[in-house]
């Protein structure tokens, strides 16, 4: 409980759970009346805390730690819009299905995405690789293929390590021809860690 003091010296005690129930009712009032650009919230998982931001129309971003929560927000705050809030209600479904998927209960998500920060030809890819199922993997080379455009390898790769929704967008079942892992937003344990977990199941 912390006291406040305002200009005409009067005191007053507000407790965590005064500031945490008025967070909420902003939180509710600010989805509701659509003065929301990007609502956010943490989660922790096997794999460390990932940042969740959603928009209006769905899931938009899922960052790792190594990218720098605060760096990630300004980005959001700069392509989308300033009305940044953490609104952990409004990705409570994101987080349970995540928590599904790290537990060996989901093999696929069912959220909506908000793709705005990916066009052309990377957000051609990024929306195919969902068609990668749970448990396999493909190479950069037969992605591009797939996609329609089997000299794009190199490009595949850019979209690969640009992903903005990586594990629900599964850029890291997609690996070199040799085998190798390539590389991958989040390092290259968390995309091991990835491939052993869906391997397991």
């Amino acid at each position: 409980m912390s006291d406040n003091t305002t200009e005409l010296g009067i005191q007053f005690a507000v407790s965590e759970d005064d500031l945490t129930a008025l967070h909420a009712r902003l939180e509710i009032g600010a989805v509701q009346q659509g003065l929301l650009d990007v609502g956010y919230r943490t989660v922790d998982t096997p794999i460390g805390t990932l940042l969740l931001a959603a928009t209006e129309a769905g899931l938009v971003r899922v960052a790792f730690e190594n990218e720098g929560f605060d760096a990630v927000l300004d980005d959001l705050a700069t392509r989308i819009g300033s009305r940044i809030l953490r609104a952990p209600a409004m990705l409570d479904d994101a987080a349970a299905q995540l928590h599904e998927y790290f537990d060996g209960r989901r093999h696929e998500f069912g959220l909506a995405l908000d793709h705005r920060l990916s066009s052309g030809f990377r957000e051609q890819v990024q929306r195919y690789l969902p068609q990668i199922g749970y448990g396999q993997t493909t190479t950069y080379k037969q992605l591009a293929q797939r996609v329609g455009n089997p000299a794009a390898i190199r490009a595949v790769g850019t979209a690969c390590a640009t992903n903005p929704l990586p594990v629900v967008v599964p850029c890291h079942r997609v690996l070199r021809t040799d085998g190798t892992l390539g590389g991958y937003l989040g390092g290259l344990e968390v995309k091991s860690a990835l491939l052993a977990l869906e391997s397991a199941a």
